[in-house]
């Protein structure tokens, strides 16, 4: 009777090994055929059986994402404005966001598009098989989202994502913590484009404002970018007023701004272009955005 057992114990333990490889080879078939799935801001599942490896970015923000996760390998087309880092600048460009050129895109035969949600070409691009996924970050929890969607289409390690992103946050609290006393409070103006459209406290410009410590004129009740009426800021009087290069001709010009306390005692904030690339982008360049809204409080807070 002991033979016996004995003669069975190997038995049974083979027995079971071969039901775990079973069940761990099973496993294995179904990631597998799962592969990687991401849903997109449209709340559309977007599917890959493997991390893609072609990418198309028609967004500055998501091309700069795609190159600080460390994948800039992988982009085979940008947009006509991404311009940064400048190991992209020899990329094909294949338009702009609103216009794209969609033949372009096709030809450079990409695993993965990523846009704008407010891209007209989404359905154009689906319709000819391309796998879309469609991010449109507007604030700061935005910009942390879209990083790690974005990480998820690389087949990227999370935590990689969290690095940078408590990089961002420490260093916007930096630039915080570097401004004086009297600063604090200053009533600013950012305009975004001479429409005029302005960054408004629900934006990702506002909010970095805000944790700057100064008050934005623009309400969150109007949304994160209102298009206004010139008359509202000179009404709203601000201290300060911020504005990139590209959309400063004329400004001053305009009826009553003259008036302005921040364009009476020319405290205005100018920057140049590379500069204002960075600030309205809402990406990994945050950081670097709230550096130079501080240095401007600096020098023309009054």
């Amino acid at each position: 009777m002991k033979t016996m057992a004995n003669r069975g114990l190997p038995n049974r333990g083979l027995r079971g090994l071969a039901a775990c490889l079973l069940v761990w080879a099973f496993g294995l078939g179904s990631a597998q055929a799962a592969g990687l799935q991401v849903t997109d801001d449209r709340g559309v599942t977007v599917r890959w059986d493997a991390p893609p490896q072609r990418i198309v970015t028609l967004l500055p923000s998501l091309t700069e994402t795609v190159c600080e996760l460390g994948q800039c390998h992988r982009l085979v087309g940008v947009d006509r404005y991404s311009n940064w880092p400048a190991s992209i600048a020899a990329l094909p460009r294949v338009g702009g966001g609103i216009d794209p050129n969609v033949e372009a895109i096709v030809a450079l035969r990409p695993d993965a598009v990523l846009l704008a949600q407010s891209s007209r070409v989404v359905q154009r691009l689906e319709a000819l098989g391309l796998k879309v996924v469609a991010l449109e970050p507007k604030s700061h929890a935005d910009v942390q989202r879209v990083l790690g969607k974005v990480a998820q289409v690389l087949g990227v390690d999370a935590q990689a994502t969290q690095r940078i992103w408590r990089h961002i946050d420490a260093a916007v609290s930096a630039a915080a913590q570097s401004l004086p006393a009297r600063v604090k409070n200053t009533r600013v103006y950012f305009e975004v484009n001479r429409a005029p459209y302005g960054a408004g406290t629900s934006s990702f410009m506002g909010e970095t404002l805000t944790r700057l410590g100064v008050q934005n004129i623009l309400p969150a009740s109007l949304g994160p970018f209102p298009k206004l009426n010139p008359e509202f800021v000179v009404r709203a009087n601000p201290d300060v007023i911020m504005v990139g290069d590209r959309n400063f001709e004329g400004m001053t010009q305009r009826p009553g701004w003259r008036s302005i306390r921040a364009v009476r005692e020319e405290r205005l904030c100018v920057f140049p272009n590379d500069e204002s690339d960075v600030l309205v982008r809402p990406g990994p360049r945050m950081a670097e955005a709230a550096r130079l809204m501080a240095r401007c409080l600096q020098e023309k807070a009054p």
